[in-house]
């Protein structure tokens, strides 16, 4: 594949060191049964010095445009009626303390709905404002605001996990025996342990139902936010401080939710391979494309990591930003 610096192929996964315009352009078109990701958030972070990066765009406008190729490319390959997921939040115009926002979720929507995607829905997943605060260093999120001039407070902003569907149809992506494994902090009821894969009305299934219900809320209040997989390694001189990969909670709801066994979900924006990691485990073929080279071997390793029974056994979030 041309313009390929490094790749690792097997029959779980594919992932390529490269830019992911060059990687969806080898792809055929509808061969793609889902895909998510988390783009870069309109200049609010720069990973590399690479022109090709979008995240080294000049300005928001710039930004929308080079993103909007991206999305291109990946209305081709996706299959019709089929469905990709955005991780967004909204932007903050600067760290002054003075700042305004920008709607980067409402932009990602126009841009779907622009090219005939249909908007589905969207998640916000809770973000503790101290533990924000502590992270991020946003000078308007802090109690001292508030006494001394609220007129600046900011807010610990959610996180927000958008759906889209392409127009079209192909084959239903049902579940003959509903949910059984639950993404989050909260734990499943131990009374519905006995309905776990129940193959009986899908009515009674009330395992499944559970997990249902806390997939289907348009709140995701338990995302644990710490379970992400390790990313201090691949960092350098480029990276912004606060970069973080998106929690594997996140991405294991939408697989386990909107996707079967045996199919194919891609990221364009494979980071450390978050994306990847979680489709592989979920028994579905993981697709990506990464073009920061430091962040593509730190993928590799993680990928040797996908059959380790837990990720207790990894760094948290916590322990990542502290070394």
């Amino acid at each position: 594949m041309a313009g390929v610096k490094d790749q690792q192929i097997t029959d779980r996964w594919a992932i390529y060191n490269a830019d992911c315009m060059a990687v969806m352009g080898e792809i055929p078109d509808g061969s793609m049964h889902a895909s998510i990701y988390s783009p870069p958030f309109a200049g609010l972070f720069v990973y590399s010095s690479d022109p090709r990066d979008v995240s080294n765009a000049r300005d928001y406008p710039e930004f929308l445009d080079h993103y909007g190729m991206v999305l291109d490319e990946l209305t081709r390959i996706t299959m019709p009626g089929r469905l990709t997921a955005v991780h967004a939040a909204p932007v903050p115009s600067g760290n002054t303390g003075r700042d305004a926002m920008h709607d980067f979720p409402g932009d990602v929507i126009r841009l779907h709905e622009a090219r005939g995607w249909q908007w589905v829905c969207r998640h916000a997943i809770w973000k503790e404002p101290l533990a924000v605060r502590t992270r991020t260093m946003a000078k308007n999120l802090a109690h001292k605001t508030i006494v001394d001039d609220a007129r600046y407070a900011g807010v610990a902003s959610a996180d927000e996990l958008l759906i889209f569907r392409k127009p079209g149809d192909s084959e239903p992506v049902d579940h003959p025996n509903g949910l059984t494994d639950y993404a989050g902090g909260a734990e499943v009821p131990r009374e519905l342990a006995k309905y776990r894969g129940w193959d009986g009305k899908q009515t009674e299934n009330r395992y499944s139902h559970w997990i249902w219900r806390r997939y289907a809320s348009s709140v995701w209040d338990d995302i644990r936010i710490d379970r992400v997989l390790p990313f201090r390694e691949a960092r350098d001189e480029d990276d912004e401080k606060h970069v973080h990969p998106l929690q594997l909670d996140v991405i294991a709801r939408f697989i386990q939710m909107r996707t079967k066994p045996g199919e194919r979900v891609f990221t364009p924006f494979m980071g450390v391979g978050s994306e990847v990691y979680e489709a592989v485990r979920q028994g579905r073929y993981g697709i990506g494309a990464e073009l920061k080279p430091s962040y593509f071997a730190q993928a590799v390793k993680n990928m040797a990591a996908v059959d380790s029974d837990d990720q207790a056994d990894h760094p948290t979030l916590t322990d990542e930003l502290a070394s």
